[in-house]
């Protein structure tokens, strides 16, 4: 599983961009309920991979936030 790009992610849309986020959040809690009942055999490097994913999805959604406020502040 290859890492990421960011200009992958910010091609998507708000909506697109939340499910991804609750789509990797179900994951990371997958392979950590994995790893306590002792299934998860290979594949540790998914927990980088994904905290990562995750980590760059949220920096995005605040950074659209932000962007929406600063729009709107400037319009008043």
């Amino acid at each position: 599983m290859a890492l990421v790009k960011i200009k992958e992610l910010r091609a998507l849309s708000d909506d697109e961009l939340k499910t991804a986020i609750a789509d990797t959040k179900r994951e990371l809690f997958d392979l950590r309920f994995q790893k306590a009942t002792r299934q998860l055999e290979t594949g540790f490097h998914q927990f980088k991979h994904n905290k990562r994913k995750l980590a760059q999805l949220l920096t995005l959604e605040k950074e659209r936030e932000s962007a929406a406020k600063s729009t709107a502040q400037s319009e008043e």
